[in-house]
């Protein structure tokens, strides 16, 4: 132990720069106190975190209730139509989708994050449950009910996503991005116009829930077969966007008049279904059938109240039965909530807890099955359409969840003569929105060409196959580009521009990559590379196992392409040279023609990108410095700049860097898979706890300084990391060569860089 603290302390003799604090070793002891010290009360927060209403119901005033009232009111008449026209595409009867649209508005205000999210039945939901359903009677005819099985896929999916929120891991939505979830909502939404486009025009006899481009197909060829129910269907689809473009020409024309013109629009979906259902009962009382059938297809009953209350009923083979589709089931539900709440979020100005919408979506569903509800989760108009009107609060949702009630006790008559082909014009006209515009792709191609082929290939996917493959797709295809980017980072070998400012004439010096690409910087800048002698290169991601191997490649070939072999191998026998290694034919020097090339010295590693490291990392950096050391003959430094980290600090000391030059102490391997029994042993390893005792000695005495001069170290930032390394490289050329470099190199000599 003396004698490793005696040699740290003489590399430690000599600094150079400005003050610096000493490097910080953080200890296991230090991670452990900041564990709280008070669990109860820390119990007693998370609790109250469960229930974010806490925090500002105390504080709810009139002026919150106007913008509650007003968006709650709005969002209740658009969610009618809606919830039974998805209930229709979950093919289940439309009070379902009403009693799924109370529990969502209703539960979710209790535990929300964010204000302007709608929650209720959404249109893919919607047809995965329909496809679920599908499956389940394709392989178990007649055994369960289709409401029954949506119940059952509530109940589990709502679990499940209940316990990814309340074990906090919400983060695992991050590794699918933006363009993915965009692709897979634009082949969704023109999978489900596609289906819906027979129940507009009143076709029947073939199967509307096939691949999206045969039911296209199909919709063309049974054009000739088109029923009374077009009228309605076109006309209510017509209607509908003919309202939206006046309202909207009109707002533009009237600014002061905008506020009308938006809840005149926000109307529509009332108006038209109220019309259209009209029209259906003065045409459908007169011209019915002798046999009871009516011309054109209408709701009929729907049952008044909740018909359905009560435990839900839950059968393990029916889990087994659909065991397959839960997985996209679940993604969905939790991915497409979380995509709309952070984007209301972001636009309005607060921050939502990703955890905390998974805890509330998976409480809603779990206690809509109790209410016989099926599926749902954050809707993309009705949160758009509760934003614009002016929504203050969560507390919105209660209004809502009231015109649902008066809806499904008191309205459930006039339900009757509902026409279902303008149930279709609402969810083509609200599932439109979905397909992202050409400017959306657009700027997605310009930020990542790689994106937009994941973009397009799930929009492909989903038309061409199933929205299940289609998810999957995505969400595969992003996970691969993701690995792809972690293992192959960029990493760049810097030079030095100088710049200096006109007004100040301040002058400045800035490390860029060597190498530039066209665009990045001013044609007339030119880069200054390193001092002969000296590699810089910045490494632009987290040094980890997957891609470590790429930093010690990068290193090692820069060094063998660009320095000076430190022994002239063609003087050492064949015999005495290393079997992978066997260099130029006897008697010539292959540096003969190198002359040119710079003998290295050392290493400056930018760490500012870097913000983890782990074992394997740092068995990387060993084995890099003892390849180069190797190839040069020599110690070589390795400085590291802009360290953010004091663990990556206390991983690199344990590896032997930032205590001085490669010493008779450095670790040949951090953490030896198999021990090797033969040679130095573990036994001759410093301990860790040595280890730190002699830097803490080191930085007792060397306080108000940076490191030692002719060591590899920390540096502050890249500047000081270069300059040492230049003050180095200048000792280094008065000084005489080690004495190392005469010996033979043989696999003894090999050792002490080993």
């Amino acid at each position: 132990m003396s004698s490793l603290v005696a040699k740290l302390k003489r590399y430690g003799k000599r600094v150079i720069g400005q003050p610096e604090d000493p490097v910080p070793v953080v200890t296991v002891k230090d991670w452990v106190s900041n564990i709280s010290k008070d669990p109860k009360r820390d119990a007693l927060r998370y609790v109250e975190s469960l229930f974010p209403i806490v925090g500002w119901i105390t504080r709810y005033n009139f002026g919150w209730l106007y913008g509650d009232v007003v968006a709650g009111l709005t969002v209740g008449i658009v969610v009618v139509p809606q919830s039974m026209s998805y209930a229709q595409i979950a093919t289940l009867p439309t009070q379902y989708g009403l009693y799924s649209a109370f529990v969502g508005v209703l539960i979710y205000c209790l535990f929300a994050t964010s204000k302007d999210v709608s929650i209720g039945p959404v249109a893919v939901m919607s047809l995965t449950v329909s496809r679920i359903i599908a499956t389940v009677n394709e392989h178990h005819p007649d055994v369960w009910s289709g409401p029954q099985i949506a119940t059952t896929v509530a109940f589990i999916c709502g679990f499940i996503v209940f316990g990814i929120g309340i074990l906090r891991l919400g983060w695992l939505v991050e590794f699918i991005p933006a363009p993915a979830v965009s692709g897979f909502m634009t082949g969704s939404a023109i999978n489900i116009v596609a289906g819906q486009v027979p129940g507009l025009l009143g076709e029947t006899g073939f199967d509307t829930r096939a691949a999206t481009y045969k039911v296209i197909i199909n919709c063309f060829k049974f054009l000739p077969v088109t029923k009374l129910d077009a009228a309605f269907g076109i006309t209510g689809l017509f209607c509908l966007y003919a309202i939206r473009i006046a309202c909207d020409q009109l707002s533009k024309r009237f600014p002061r008049r905008q506020r009308l013109f938006f809840f005149i629009s926000v109307f529509r979906n009332a108006f038209v279904i109220i019309v259209l259902t009209i029209a259906s009962w003065l045409y459908c009382r007169r011209h019915r059938s002798k046999s009871g059938k009516y011309p054109i297809k209408i709701l009929q009953t729907v049952p008044r109240g909740f018909q359905h209350v009560g435990p839900p009923v839950i059968d393990p083979d029916l889990i087994s039965a659909m065991a397959g589709e839960l997985p996209v089931a679940t993604i969905i539900l939790l991915l497409e909530h979380i995509a709309i709440s952070k984007s209301f979020g972001r636009l309005n100005g607060y921050k939502i807890n990703p955890n905390q919408e998974l805890i509330a979506i998976g409480v809603t569903n779990t206690i809509g099955t109790v209410f016989g509800a099926y599926p749902a989760t954050g809707s993309f108009s009705r949160s758009a359409l509760k934003s614009k009107s002016g929504v203050r609060t969560p507390a919105a949702g209660i209004l809502t969840a009231i015109v649902v009630i008066v809806a499904l006790y008191g309205l459930t008559p006039a339900f009757f003569w509902i026409p279902s082909a303008a149930l279709s014009a609402v969810v083509i006209h609200a599932v439109a929105d979905l397909v992202a515009s050409p400017r959306q792709v657009y700027s997605f191609w310009r930020v990542s060409p790689l994106e937009f082929v994941i973009w397009v290939a799930s929009v492909l996917v989903t038309i061409f196959s199933t929205i299940e493959n289609g998810i999957y797709t995505s969400i595969c295809a992003s996970l691969a580009l993701l690995l792809v980017r972690l293992a192959h980072p960029r990493g760049y070998f810097l030079g030095k521009v100088t710049l200096r400012e006109e007004k100040s004439n301040v002058v400045r010096e800035v490390f860029v990559p060597l190498t530039q690409r066209p665009g990045v910087l001013h044609p007339a800048v030119k880069v200054e590379p390193p001092p002969p002698g000296i590699i810089i290169y910045r490494f632009e991601e987290s040094a980890l196992y997957p891609n470590i191997s790429q930093l010690n490649d990068a290193l090692v070939d820069y060094v063998k392409k660009n320095m000076r072999r430190g022994r002239d191998m063609s003087q050492v026998k064949m015999s005495d040279r290393p079997w992978n290694d066997p260099g130029p034919k006897p008697g010539r020097d292959e540096n003969a023609d190198n002359m040119a090339k710079p003998v290295l010295h050392a290493i400056v590693l930018d760490f500012s990108g870097v913000s983890h490291i782990d074992t394997t990392a740092v068995q990387a950096l060993i084995d890099t410095r003892t390849e180069v050391e190797r190839w040069a003959n020599k110690a070589v430094e390795f400085h590291f700049a802009t360290i953010l980290s004091p663990w990556i600090r206390r991983a690199l000391i344990a590896g032997g860097f930032g205590i001085g030059t490669r010493s008779p102490h450095s670790p040949t391997e951090i953490a030896p898979v198999v021990p090797y029994r033969g040679g130095r042993t573990l036994s001759q390893e410093p301990k860790a706890t040595d280890l730190e005792q002699a830097i803490q000695e080191i930085s007792e005495e060397t306080q108000g300084s940076i490191v030692p001069e002719d060591t590899p170290y920390f540096h502050f930032d890249i500047i000081s990391a270069v300059r040492a390394a230049e003050a180095g490289l200048s000792d280094s050329e008065r000084s005489a060569r080690s004495s190392i470099n005469k010996r033979p190199l043989t696999e003894t000599s090999e050792s002490e860089f080993a």
